[in-house]
């Protein structure tokens, strides 16, 4: 590993004010670009849209448990695989009590195309008490373009046609499921689409990610080679046989 060249105390306290100086920039600018995202403008959505969750059938607006805001994050479960997302699963990993949220009038919830109860298994497998709804046989997954058949829809992801991925080498994204996080507003009756992001756009939910970020080492996986967290210290973590569902 290579590590930071030793100093004296003076040296270092130099370098850390010139990076404290260039933190403090990019969070200004991260602070400009986040008031700009809650000044985007909004989208009624008029599809009735069907999912099931643990209590049975439900509507996008049940979905937010009663609160005015709901966020989903697109976990990407094919309804063939028996077996989650590594890098999906790793990201909702990181994901900590929803009641500071919840305080917040606002839901946290998982959508994947999947049968409920592969959904349900896999929940209990790693643990997780985030709700999670299926939203098989339903357009959810392709309006919102995680989910890419030319059969059903014309291909689209993090806003790029089909032309557009091939020419940048992202024709893995083409055919099949993607992750991504939207936001939903809901105003009485109605309920509006602000927001969605792709990509390295939801690493907002890797904490893992922002304390290796602090360390000197950094990041030394990429998403998808965490292992599932049940898996560490066996054969099943070991590099060579992590992969990604795409």
């Amino acid at each position: 590993m290579s590590i930071p060249r030793v100093v004296s105390r003076t040296e270092w306290l130099e370098a850390r004010l010139d990076l404290l100086a260039r933190e403090k920039e990019v969070m200004r600018a991260q602070d400009a670009v986040t008031a700009t995202r809650r000044e985007l403008p909004m989208v009624r959505v008029d599809k009735d849209y069907a999912f099931e969750g643990a209590a049975g059938p439900v509507s996008l607006s049940d979905l937010f448990e009663g609160r005015g805001q709901l966020i989903v994050y697109h976990f990407m479960f094919h309804p063939d695989w028996e077996d989650g997302c590594p890098s999906c699963s790793y990201a909702v990993d990181n994901v900590g009590r929803l009641e500071h949220l919840h305080a917040e009038d606002t839901t946290f919830a998982l959508v994947s195309r999947a049968p409920l109860a592969k959904l349900e298994r896999w929940r209990a497998r790693m643990g997780w008490t985030v709700p999670w709804y299926s939203s098989a046989g339903s357009d959810f997954n392709y309006d919102f373009h995680v989910t890419n058949d030319e059969s059903i829809a014309p291909v689209e992801y993090n806003y790029k046609d089909k032309a557009t991925l091939e020419r940048e080498g992202l024709a893995y994204v083409i055919n099949g499921d993607g992750q991504a996080m939207s936001v939903f507003v809901r105003e009485d009756d109605a309920i509006f689409h602000t927001y969605t992001t792709y990509g390295r756009g939801a690493e907002v939910m890797l904490s893992t990610y922002h304390y290796l970020d602090l360390t000197p080492r950094g990041r030394t996986r990429y998403v998808n080679a965490f292992p599932y967290h049940d898996t560490y210290g066996t054969a099943e973590a070991r590099p060579e046989h992590t992969h990604l569902h795409h």
